[in-house]
């Protein structure tokens, strides 16, 4: 199994996002009282099991179709993929990263999930590339029919 392909952009998005996580960790250990949430009070608990759920159903479905698909060379176009093009980037960073924070008490993982998202944005392109030279004419239809393209 070719580990690129399964990885995507998704190294050099990693690469973007690690120092911002470690700067952040480290920060929010010595300084918890800047990250705090206020608690979190019992709304935003709601609120963040409620994104949970389908953030992490979205992350565990990309991660099941990218380790079944792809090793046999087939473009990824339902589930998550009907909705998003690349729905396990947008996923994490914005249903799974920032509400668990929340859960934690911490706006750390909003501030990691904008960056992750602002990385897949910038590396997804190349990957974009990469899909339509491989897939030519079934990546135009897939990407003309996905139904939030922008995200």
């Amino acid at each position: 199994m070719n580990l690129k392909k399964l990885v995507g952009s998704g190294e050099k998005i990693g690469l973007l996002t690690a120092p911002f996580i470690v700067l952040g960790l480290a920060l929010n250990i010595l300084f918890p009282a800047w990250f705090s949430v206020g608690g979190p009070s019992l709304p935003l608990k709601v609120i963040s099991f409620l994104l949970l759920i389908p953030g992490v159903t979205v992350w565990a479905w990309s991660v099941l179709l990218i380790l079944t698909k792809v090793p046999q060379n087939q473009l990824i176009t339902s589930g998550p993929y009907a909705l998003v093009r690349h729905p396990l980037y947008t996923g994490v960073a914005l249903f799974v990263l920032p509400w668990i924070g929340f859960l934690l008490n911490t706006w750390l993982g909003a501030a990691v999930g904008v960056v992750l998202y602002v990385g897949s944005r910038l590396f997804s392109p190349e990957e974009d590339a990469q899909l339509s030279k491989t897939f030519g004419v079934q990546w135009e239809e897939y990407r003309r029919q996905v139904v939030l393209p922008w995200l």
